[in-house]
């Protein structure tokens, strides 16, 4: 789903921010579509003249001018990051950080109990679902630090479910049985096997046992939404590797929050102009 346009002279880009509790993912985007995606570790020991630099790297990497970058548009899941955010904006870029939801309100109809409990990745996402495809109900897996499912029907956003990521799953038996070997999590086969040692009795266990989770999960989904031809959209790393082992993944969106920052930037400028 990520395009590689021409960037002509007079078209100023803009810089799209998915900052997670692992890793920001940042790239540049046109109004003709979105450049290349980059990954940057979110820890502790970031600064904002490191993060600037690192930006102002890529930038010249994309043959892109800071000065020339209209605004910075965030959505972020960690809040003590904002403020080196918008430090590192305006000392190196010098234009406005916009976050998302917070400055640009989000068109969907959030029926959440408490709307301000539901994560701006996960709201975001489902904006950028109903965005690219038309189809009435939508269900939404981001396998992120967390693996999450949302459920968007019409222009509602209906809630969904929160469960283990697959790094932090590792991570977590890693920390408890020291024995245990690294593991590639690569796609060895599309059929699960009875693993004959341990690194392959892991590898097939964590790669079928999440793909028999969203498989379990998704059509519990749509037995409860009476959908069941609900679309189903993977998101996150780990979407292309389960996609080859599962049928119930629809669609991979690779790019998804990076596709709706954009939207939602394009389409309210080009509102204002109206």
């Amino acid at each position: 789903m990520t395009s590689h346009p021409s960037h002509p002279e007079n078209s100023k880009p803009v810089f799209l921010f998915d900052v997670g509790n692992t890793q920001i993912k940042v790239c540049l985007a046109y109004p003709q579509g979105l450049g290349q995606c980059y990954c940057l570790p979110a820890t502790n020991g970031e600064t904002a003249d490191s993060l600037g630099l690192t930006l102002v790297s890529i930038c010249n990497r994309e043959h892109v001018a800071p000065e020339s970058i209209q605004a910075w548009v965030l959505s972020s899941v960690v809040p003590p990051l904002t403020g080196l955010l918008r430090t590192a904006c305006a000392r190196f870029f010098d234009c406005p950080a916009l976050f998302v939801p917070g400055d640009f309100s989000l068109p969907l109809d959030n029926h959440y109990a408490r709307p301000q409990e539901v994560g701006a990745d996960r709201l975001l996402g489902s904006f950028a679902a109903r965005h690219l495809f038309s189809d009435s109900i939508l269900i939404v897996v981001d396998f992120g630090t967390a693996t999450t499912f949302d459920c968007i029907q019409g222009n509602a956003y209906l809630g969904g479910l929160i469960c283990p990521g697959v790094l932090s799953s590792i991570t977590a038996l890693g920390t408890q049985t020291a024995k245990l070997p690294q593991i590639s999590l690569e796609v060895d086969a599309l059929d699960l096997d009875i693993g004959t040692s341990t690194r392959q009795s892991l590898n097939h266990g964590v790669l079928f046992g999440f793909a028999s989770m969203v498989e379990g999960l998704t059509q519990r989904l749509k037995e409860r939404l009476k959908a069941p031809r609900a679309r189903v959209i993977a998101t996150g790393g780990f979407a292309s590797k389960l996609m080859k082992i599962t049928p119930s993944i629809d669609e991979l969106a690779p790019d998804l929050l990076m596709q709706g920052l954009a939207a939602i930037y394009f389409e309210n400028l080009s509102s204002e102009k109206n």
